[in-house]
């Protein structure tokens, strides 16, 4: 299987267990002491990186670790949105577009072939 699509996928899992981990909490521990949550971040933060290691390892043999970084980017801000939206109910901000097309411009300067 190519190294790109094996790299998006854990890339993509990993940036789901992230997104819980840094972001879960703030509705499923609200009422709970910071420290608590803190514990249970941690141990969702370990699937990530287990992942995400990986993900990295295996990217890098087809990409440069600049279009790795950008990938990720891409990847955080399209698990993000729908999480803030349907698990944390934030209303959606054009923001969100303006940052998506943005990273559609990071995209394209960090895989064209040749640098101007």
């Amino acid at each position: 299987m190519n190294p790109f699509f094996i790299t998006v996928g854990l890339l993509t899992c990993s940036n789901i267990f992230m997104t819980f981990a840094w972001y879960g909490h703030l509705k499923a521990l609200q009422h709970q002491h910071w420290l608590w949550a803190a514990l249970i971040s941690w141990g969702l933060a370990l699937f990530e990186y287990l992942l995400q290691v990986p993900a990295n390892r295996i990217g890098y043999t087809a990409m440069n670790v600049g279009q790795l970084k950008i990938i990720q980017e891409v990847i955080a801000l399209t698990v993000f949105v729908p999480f803030a939206m349907f698990y944390l109910k934030e209303p959606f901000n054009r923001d969100y577009l303006w940052s998506g097309l943005c990273l559609l411009g990071a995209v394209y300067f960090i895989f064209r072939a040749k640098p101007l």
